[in-house]
C-alpha cells in the first residue's frame, strides 16, 4: 500500500527549493512543463489560453506555460500585471524567453480575452502571498472569475493563503490546480477546498522528503495495521465494550446516534448512558444497544465517549468528572468540551489524565477550549489544532472542511475525504461513536481518531457516488455506509497482504 502524502509548510518548501536550485532544467521551466501539460488536459478545444502573469516568480511559471503552449500551436494570450523592472531573476528570464518565442504581454484584460477562452491560467500570485489583494488585482480576479472556462491556477490559487487555506481579500475560483513540489496546508482546508478545485501535485523532479513542520494527508496506509478480518473462534467479548455518555434532555438521539454508530463500526457491546432518565431505557431503531442511566455507566471499565446532548447541567458535570477519573480511553466532544472549557479542574483532569483520550471540537468548541475566538481558529486551523493538542496533552481533531488531526508532539494530518452533505445534525455525534467503537475493538485512541475521520468521510462519499445526498445526507446514513467502508477496507487489505 502506497504512503500517505507529506504536506510541507510554506517555510518547507522555500527548504526544499533551496536545496534545488541547481537542477537542469531549473525549478520554473520544470514547473511550468508540468503546468502546460495539465493545461493541455483541461483546455477546451476552441478558443484562446488566457495566461495571468503577476509581479513575482508564480509569474515567471505562467510565462513559461505561455511559451510551451505557443510552441505547441495553442493560442496564447498573457495579461501581466507586474513591473519588469522588478521581476525576480528567474521571472524576468521567463518574461524574455517568452518574448524571444514571439509571445507579447498586455496589461489589459479586454484586450487578451477577446473572443472564446478555452482556458484561463492564474499565475498572478503564489505561496508567498500573504497580505489582502484589493484594487486592480482583486478586480482582475473577479473578472477571470467570471470567464466561461476551466481555470487552472499554477501552485496556489491567487488569493488563497497557502499556510491556512484563508482567502486573502478575494481568491481565484479555479476548477484545477497543479500545485508544486508537494502538498501546502491551504490547499486542504478552510477555503481551499472551494477554490483549488481538483489538486494535481508535480514534484518536479524532487523526491518526497519530510521538511521541518511537515504533515500528512490522512490515508488509509496510516492504519492499515489494525485492518485484519476477524478470527472465526471469537465471540462479542473479543471485541470490546463501548459506551457512550450524554443524552440530555431533548438530545438523547445524539447520544443514541453516537452508540448505534459505534455498534455498527464493530464494537462488542454498546452502552448508552443518558442523563434523562425519563425515557424508555431502550433504543426502538437499535435494540441491541442497552441504555442505562449516565451516573451508572460513568465509570465503567470500557472505552467511552462523553458528550453527545451531554448538557451542562449539575448531573452532566458530575457524569463527566468520574468519567476522567477512571482509566477507561476516552473520547469527549460537544458538551463534554465546553464543560472542560468552562471549569479549570476539568481541564486539569484532562492535562494529568494518565489513560488514554481524544478529543474532536469543532472551530467555536475550539476557541472555547484556546480562549480564543472562533475566527482566530479559522484562521490557522493547523496551528489551532496544534495548540489543543499540546495544551491538553493528547490528540486532538479540529473538524471542518479538511479535518485536521494533531499530537501534543508536533506531528499533525490533514484529512481530505468527505464533502458539504455531511454539514448536517448528528454528524459529529456519529464521527464519535466510530473513533470509540474502534478503541473498544482494540485500536489504540491515536490511532483511532484518524481512521475514523478519514472512514466517515470515505462513507459519505460513497453514499454520493450511489445517488444519496450530498444536499439531504443524514448521520444515520452514515454510520451505515461507514461499516461498508470499513469492511471494504478489510478485505481490500486482506488481498494486497496476500500478493
Amino acid at each position: 500500500m502506497h504512503s500517505a502524502r507529506l504536506i510541507h509548510t510554506v517555510s518547507g518548501i522555500r527548504w526544499l527549493e533551496d536545496r534545488h536550485r541547481d537542477l537542469s532544467p531549473g525549478l520554473m521551466e520544470r514547473a511550468g512543463a508540468a503546468a502546460a501539460e495539465r493545461a493541455l488536459q483541461i483546455a477546451r478545444a476552441e478558443g484562446r489560453v488566457l495566461v495571468a502573469c503577476g509581479p513575482g516568480n508564480n509569474g515567471g511559471d505562467g510565462f513559461v506555460v505561455a511559451r510551451l503552449l505557443r510552441q505547441r500551436g495553442v493560442d496564447v494570450r498573457t495579461v501581466f500585471t507586474g513591473d519588469e523592472s522588478t521581476l525576480p531573476a528567474d521571472a524576468a528570464a521567463a518574461l524574455a524567453a517568452w518574448r524571444a518565442a514571439g509571445g507579447d504581454t498586455v496589461s489589459d484584460l479586454d484586450e487578451a480575452s477577446g473572443g472564446a477562452v478555452s482556458l484561463v491560467v492564474d499565475g498572478l500570485f503564489g505561496i508567498g502571498l500573504q497580505r489582502p489583494l484589493a484594487g486592480p488585482h482583486a478586480a482582475l480576479i473577479d473578472r477571470l472569475n467570471a470567464i466561461d472556462a476551466p481555470r487552472l491556477a499554477l501552485d496556489i490559487p491567487s488569493g488563497l493563503d497557502a499556510r491556512t487555506g484563508r482567502i486573502l481579500g478575494c481568491a481565484l475560483r479555479a476548477t484545477d490546480t497543479v500545485t508544486f513540489i508537494g502538498l501546502k496546508p491551504g490547499l486542504l482546508t478552510l477555503d481551499g477546498p472551494d477554490c483549488c478545485g481538483t489538486v494535481v501535485v508535480a514534484d518536479l523532479g524532487i523526491a518526497p522528503t519530510d521538511t521541518p513542520g511537515c504533515g500528512l494527508e490522512l490515508d488509509r496506509s496510516m492504519f492499515a495495521a489494525e485492518l485484519h478480518p476477524r478470527l472465526a473462534n471469537t465471540h462479542k467479548g473479543s471485541y470490546g465494550d463501548a459506551v457512550v455518555i450524554g443524552g440530555a434532555r431533548g438530545m438523547t438521539g445524539a447520544a443514541l446516534l453516537a452508540g448505534r454508530a459505534a455498534i455498527h463500526i464493530g464494537a462488542g457491546r454498546v452502552f448508552v448512558g443518558l442523563i434523562d432518565v425519563s425515557v424508555p431505557a431502550i433504543d426502538p431503531v437499535q435494540p441491541e444497544l442497552m441504555v442505562r442511566s449516565a451516573t451508572s455507566l460513568a465509570q465503567a471499565p470500557a472505552a467511552m465517549a462523553v458528550g453527545p446532548g451531554l448538557g451542562r447541567s449539575t448531573e452532566a458535570i458530575g457524569a463527566l468528572r468520574q468519567a476522567m477519573q477512571g482509566r477507561s480511553p476516552l473520547v469527549l466532544d460537544a458538551d463534554a468540551l465546553n464543560l472542560i472549557a468552562e471549569h479549570g479542574e476539568l481541564a486539569e483532569a484532562l492535562r494529568t489524565r494518565g489513560a488514554p483520550a481524544v478529543i474532536t471540537p469543532h472551530p467555536a468548541e475550539a476557541a472555547r477550549l484556546l480562549g480564543l475566538t472562533t475566527e482566530a481558529v479559522q484562521a490557522d486551523r493547523v496551528a489551532a489544532a496544534l495548540a489543543l493538542a499540546e495544551r491538553y496533552r493528547c490528540p486532538a481533531l479540529l473538524k471542518g472542511a479538511g479535518s485536521v488531526v494533531a499530537h501534543a508532539d508536533g506531528r499533525w494530518a490533514i484529512n481530505t475525504t468527505g464533502h458539504p452533505g455531511m454539514a448536517s445534525a448528528g454528524m459529529g455525534d456519529a464521527l464519535s461513536g466510530i473513533v470509540i467503537g474502534l478503541v473498544a475493538q482494540g485500536w489504540a485512541a491515536e490511532r483511532a481518531l484518524p481512521a475514523a475521520v478519514h472512514l466517515h468521510g470515505a462513507a459519505a462519499e460513497m453514499l454520493v457516488d450511489e445517488g444519496v445526498g450530498p444536499i439531504g445526507l443524514t448521520a444515520g446514513e452514515s454510520i451505515v455506509a461507514a461499516r461498508r467502508v470499513l469492511n471494504g477496507w478489510i478485505q481490500a487489505t486482506a488481498v494486497q497482504r496476500r500478493q
